[in-house]
């Protein structure tokens, strides 16, 4: 497919970019004679998202020209996934013509469902990318509704050669690391992965954990069929002590992305909080995934569609963490546990949730995963429920107690893999344990929301995602990668 004449602006950079950046691992991929198509700019609209449990804001901090050109397929910058809270579309100003959007999520929209938001406002930063237009544009942010339909949030006109556009910054002396190339990035899905709380003297070790995390993240299905639709690469700036913070154990310690755990009062919950300093950081590579590995062996994590996601890189369920939380970050993946404590206020309707993985069920004969589902399937579907609740309801309470007790990290290792072990048994005995059907309990509830399978990566700790879960993954995969190239 030609490129829109409108993006077209700076020539063949990618390839000059990726012979910079990978160097021989990738130079092997490209042939000689291969003819590329023109790179735009990639442009990044820094604003503020502000407000409360019932009221939002938006305004324009900054516009900046990132320093590397968009890593993005061209072929494919409409969105038609129909994932996330809010959708991002920039407009043609003059001929009103769609260019781009993409779904995503924030941390605003997250913090406002939590108790906080309703006593006080808060203000968030956030960015939106795109190839940058020729002429000037309308960047729109639309959110869902009561109905799950996207409506007009905040719009405001952007000039990409507005004299308050930022188009130089200081060089970085920083170099991604390329863990794994696969082809030029216009091609394949770029993935970033950033270490925080990695010292000087520790960066064999950062770059030593993001290659065997993406080592593990590409055993799994399907990403395993599909490794050669991504590129990886690494980054991190150094701190000045090892780890992240954890404020509710009194653990304070700089970093350069503001990490930390106990997000929203969650001992678990790990989200980077300073966003310039994350896109700052992250510019200095191809990317359109992000996912920070935190210098830590405390479990925790923590995955915002289209922003980020973590890991502690440390724990010994690190492997998990990161492929569990880049389902949220990647695909839009909805949480499937329902038994550990959230930080979110239950809401008092069940309304069909956006994320593939989840349904209130109130139309069984036009389920949105029918496609997976065989002839006379029970919908519900039946599973060992109440067995599984009751023990589970035992291991949070244990769970609770050794946190309350600082206990040592290894002791809440061991009681999640007895978790895991009686969880296997218990379900090797249900007849529906391969079955594709809609199992009650999902999205943080007990009732009212269903799950595809009895087990998936987005429910417990097992090592595999669901069939409905690895078919939405491939679909942003789609989105991203060139099909022509596979």
């Amino acid at each position: 497919m030609a490129l829109p004449s409108f993006f077209v602006t700076a020539g063949r950079r990618w390839l000059k970019l990726a012979l910079a950046l990978g160097g021989a691992a990738i130079a092997q991929t490209i042939p000689a004679h291969a003819a590329q198509p023109a790179a735009p700019a990639t442009i990044r609209l820094d604003y503020l998202h502000t407000g409360n449990a019932t009221v939002e804001q938006y305004a324009v901090e900054r516009v900046v020209i990132e320093p590397l050109p968009w890593p993005g397929n061209m072929a494919r910058t409409v969105d038609d996934t129909d994932r996330g809270v809010n959708l991002v579309e920039v407009v043609d100003k003059a001929s009103g013509k769609l260019l781009y959007s993409r779904g995503f999520s924030t941390v605003f929209n997250e913090w406002r469902t939590t108790p906080e938001a309703e006593k006080t406002n808060r203000g968030f930063e956030e960015s939106v990318r795109f190839p940058k237009p020729e002429h000037a544009v309308t960047v729109r942010i639309l959110k869902r509704d009561e109905n799950n339909a996207f409506t007009l949030a905040w719009s405001t006109e952007l000039d990409p050669d507005a004299p308050d556009v930022l188009r130089k910054q200081e060089p970085s002396a920083l170099r991604p690391i390329p863990i794994r190339v696969s082809g030029p990035s216009p091609d394949k899905v770029d993935l970033l992965i950033l270490g925080d709380g990695y010292t000087a003297g520790e960066m064999k070790k950062f770059e030593a954990t993001a290659r065997r995390m993406a080592d593990q993240l590409f055993a799994v299905s399907p990403f395993r069929e599909r490794a050669k639709d991504f590129n990886v690469w690494a980054l991190a700036a150094p701190t000045p002590a090892s780890g992240v913070s954890r404020p509710s154990t009194g653990v304070h310690h700089a970093s350069r992305l503001g990490t930390r755990y106990d997000i929203f009062g969650s001992e678990r919950y790990v989200l980077a909080t300073d966003n310039r300093a994350l896109r700052e950081l992250a510019q200095n590579a191809p990317y359109e995934f992000i996912e920070i590995l935190v210098n830590n062996d405390t479990y925790g994590g923590g995955g915002i569609f289209g922003q980020f996601s973590t890991a502690a890189a440390n724990s010994d369920w690190a492997k998990y963490l990161f492929i569990h939380e880049f389902g949220h970050h990647f695909a839009g993946l909805a949480d499937e546990y329902y038994t550990s404590p959230a930080v979110y206020q239950p809401s008092g309707t069940r309304i069909e949730p956006w994320e593939p993985n989840a349904t209130a069920l109130r139309d069984p004969a036009n389920l949105k995963w029918k496609k997976f589902v065989a002839p006379g399937t029970a919908l519900p579907t039946a599973w060992p429920k109440a067995e599984f609740e009751a023990y589970s309801r035992d291991i949070q309470q244990q769970r609770v107690a050794l946190r309350k007790q600082q206990r040592p990290e290894s002791e809440m290792s061991a009681l999640f893999k007895r978790e895991l072990a009686h969880e296997e048994e218990l379900f090797s005995r249900a007849p529906e344990r391969r079955t594709v059907g809609a199992f009650e309990g999902a999205n943080y509830e007990a009732k009212g929301y269903y799950r595809p399978q009895m087990q998936c990566l987005m429910f417990d700790r097992s090592e595999q995602f669901c069939t409905v879960c690895q078919d939405a993954i491939s679909t942003i995969i789609d989105l991203y990668s060139r099909p022509a190239q596979r």
